[in-house]
């Protein structure tokens, strides 16, 4: 069974930085494309940035491009997002996910992380 773990949030002043990490274990992380979303209190989970499985091709919400770098090692079945230059509304709990996909007509499911909380004060 497929797990993540989320780790290396906590509290940060507006402008500092924070690195999340996301271990996985259990499934073939080096095929999963992955993902960072975030649920602020009373919203919805948005998608924050995306990074496909071998690592090529990132891609971010228009609200944290330029501050945020997603990555990974496939190695060490980790996926990192490094947030630098955080604002009071980056505060919310951050997820990160295997996204789901088919290879062929083989359907291999995805898998979210339980969160870990991010609050940025003023």
């Amino acid at each position: 069974q497929g797990q993540l773990v989320e780790s290396g949030g906590g509290l940060v002043q507006a402008g500092g930085s924070l690195r999340l990490s996301c271990a996985a274990s259990g499934f073939t992380f080096s095929r999963y494309a992955m993902s960072w979303y975030r649920q602020a209190p009373g919203k919805e989970r948005d998608l924050v940035a995306t990074i496909t499985s071998d690592g090529s091709s990132t891609n971010y919400a228009e609200s944290v491009k330029g501050r945020f770098t997603v990555s990974r090692d496939n190695a060490k079945n980790t996926v990192i997002l490094q947030m630098d230059s955080l604002k009071p509304e980056d505060t919310a709990v951050y997820y990160c996910k295997a996204v789901p996909f088919y290879r062929g007509s083989v359907y291999n499911r995805g898998y979210w992380g339980q969160g870990t909380q991010v609050t940025v004060s003023s």
